[in-house]
């Protein structure tokens, strides 16, 4: 079971971005003042949330049992139900909720489809991911495609008609680039691709009638390493000028990945081109495929972050309905037949989860409404709401990333033996939560993006700015709150001079990169928290008791047991010489004795 958090989607949205805010976060333009309004915005979650919990919950754990399956002649066939769910979400529409209107879009602003989004992740992740390559896919073409490439393969995108994929990764290039060899041959108008790539999300399925692969390849005289990368569009089935389906292009699924977890989704090993070579169409110049992709990539990293949240919400529910329910001795203090939820350590690892999952979602909501901005901004602006939202965005994909996965093993352990039980459900969400920290970057490449390019490079000023935001936001804030998150602010920028005073040691920096960006994150949680906590109280007529009361005291417990954190993480880093950095890696083999 299911039960999507909207009373504490509707809180954030109102109260602490404000409605205001998201109209403006679209440059003030009047047709979004007009397009989007409380009642709009309410009504889409409402009916988010029961597609969610009805269509897509249900779903979950059939689906990670049934698994994917390829056929003989490289089809796949998804789990039962996937494929009348996807077609329930295209009718309802919900595919266009943050397409331009120009395709069929909604232009719904991030703030909002990010609500929905998580509601999708939280209720069947493995489902969701579907989407979520199209989305990506979307928002690449829209800013870096040609006209006729949009007009051709925007709207069947958008609705939902066809989805999209991201193909970058292959056998012998992971997280290098620069290794790729998929070739891309010129032939007229068009190349002629021929490679191999793996970990494909959705890279074959029979939800939808055609497939559009983005492809990273390189042409015969394209320069060495990175700079040689381009991208092409390579469809399924080859589209006509007058957009209907030709022939099947030269792709072809040649298996599906075994996976810890997302069983349900399909992770594809696709050939190009064992015949001629796959008819690809060029994306902007040759050599700049890089460029596009990173363009679009702090949508896909925050959208990881979302499915951190996600999980992590869904872990927690089913943990809160165990232990409810479940009896096993005698809580302290309570009477026979008292359920373990009374346990206080099993209170303690609920209470835990909770507070931080709902700074998590504060975090998201927030980082949602800053790229709005980023993305919107009138030019003199622009540069400065990108840095902003540039810099929450390692945070929100590493912090909560690793926090999913240690939230989800509390769900686990709140279950006891019967977690580790597959029927429970428990297990899956530890298990789908394991993939998070690792694609789109694993979390060392968010600590290396925050360390060198969002810390360094600009002498820690972007860093500053955002203390700087927080101070100002918590300045009226009653003490018993803002105290320790001050304090906290004092330690992070203490921190911040120690890693600028060894800007010329990048050992140092990488070495320190991942504690770096889990400092932020946590002061990042704590900021939120208490702000969650500032307007509930200030709020108080218009929200129910009960509400007002759990986050004051969430965040009361964020700041006794996650804030701390901050000062671990300072320990760990402000130190002359880092003892890592002194391991000789021979030592890591066991010797013979």
């Amino acid at each position: 079971m299911y039960t999507p958090p909207i009373q504490d989607q509707k809180f954030i949205i109102e109260h602490l971005i404000g409605i205001d805010s998201i109209v403006a976060s679209q440059n003030g333009d009047a047709q979004s003042q007009d397009r989007i309004d409380t009642e709009l915005v309410w009504s889409i979650l409402d009916e988010a949330g029961k597609f969610a919990s009805t269509v897509l919950a249900p779903l979950n754990h059939s689906g990670d049992k049934q698994n994917s399956k390829i056929t003989q002649n490289g089809d796949v066939i998804t789990p039962d139900g996937f494929k009348e769910a996807y077609h329930a979400m295209c009718d309802a529409g919900w595919t266009t909720l943050e397409a331009e209107s120009e395709w069929g879009g909604q232009e719904m602003p991030m703030s909002i489809s990010a609500a929905v989004c998580e509601m999708w992740h939280s209720a069947n992740m493995s489902f969701a991911l579907c989407h979520l390559l199209s989305q990506g896919q979307i928002y690449a073409l829209q800013k870096s495609a040609s006209d006729e490439q949009k007009r051709k393969y925007l709207p069947n995108l958008v609705s939902g008609k066809w989805t999209g994929t991201m193909n970058l990764t292959e056998p012998q290039a992971g997280t290098d680039l620069s290794k790729i060899r998929t070739k891309a041959v010129p032939e007229g108008r068009h190349y002629l691709i021929s490679g191999q790539k793996i970990y494909i999300t959705y890279g074959e399925h029979d939800m939808a009638e055609n497939i559009i692969h983005l492809v990273l390849a390189r042409t015969p005289a394209a320069p060495e390493g990175i700079k040689g990368i381009s991208l092409f569009i390579v469809p399924k089935i080859l589209v006509n000028e007058d957009g209907t389906l030709d022939k099947q292009n030269d792709v072809k699924c040649i298996s599906i990945e075994k996976k810890l977890g997302i069983k349900g989704s399909p992770t594809a090993v696709i050939q190009y081109g064992d015949n001629n070579g796959a008819v690809g169409y060029l994306v902007g110049e040759e050599n700049k495929g890089l460029e596009i992709m990173f363009g679009m990539m702090n949508h896909a990293r925050f959208n990881v972050g979302l499915q951190g949240l996600a999980i992590a919400e869904r872990a927690y529910q089913h943990a809160v309905t165990y232990a409810q329910t479940r009896v096993q001795g005698t809580p302290l203090a309570t009477q026979t037949g008292t359920a373990i939820n009374q346990h206080p350590d099993v209170l303690r690892l609920l209470s835990v989860m909770r507070s931080e999952i709902d700074a998590m979602r504060a975090l998201i909501f927030t980082g949602a409404n800053a790229m709005d901005r980023a993305d919107n901004s009138v030019s003199d602006k622009r540069e400065i709401e990108q840095k902003r939202a540039s810099v929450l965005i390692p945070v929100i994909k590493g912090w909560i990333t690793e926090l999913s996965v240690s939230h989800c093993s509390d769900g686990v352990q709140i279950h006891g033996g019967m977690g580790f039980i597959e029927e429970t459900g428990a297990a899956q969400y530890f298990r789908d939560s394991r993939i998070l920290p690792i694609y789109e970057g694993t979390t060392a490449i968010q600590a290396n993006d925050l360390m060198f390019r969002k810390t360094i490079r600009d002498e820690g000023q972007t860093i500053r700015n955002l203390l700087d935001e927080i101070e100002t936001e918590i300045a009226d804030i009653e003490d018993v709150y803002s105290i320790p998150l001050s304090n906290a602010i004092l330690e992070v920028r203490d921190t911040l001079d120690r890693l600028l005073s060894r800007s010329n040691d990048p050992r140092f920096l990488a070495a320190n990169g991942v504690s770096w960006l889990m400092q932020l994150g946590y002061l990042c949680g704590g900021w939120m928290a208490v702000k969650s906590a500032d307007k509930a109280i200030k709020n108080k007529q218009a929200l129910a008791d009960d509400f007002v009361q759990a986050k004051k005291i969430c965040a009361e417990i964020y700041l006794q047991h996650s804030l701390p954190c901050v000062s671990t993480y300072s320990n760990i880093i402000n130190h002359d010489d880092n003892a890592i950095l002194n391991m000789d890696v021979s030592w890591l083999n066991r010797q013979i004795a």
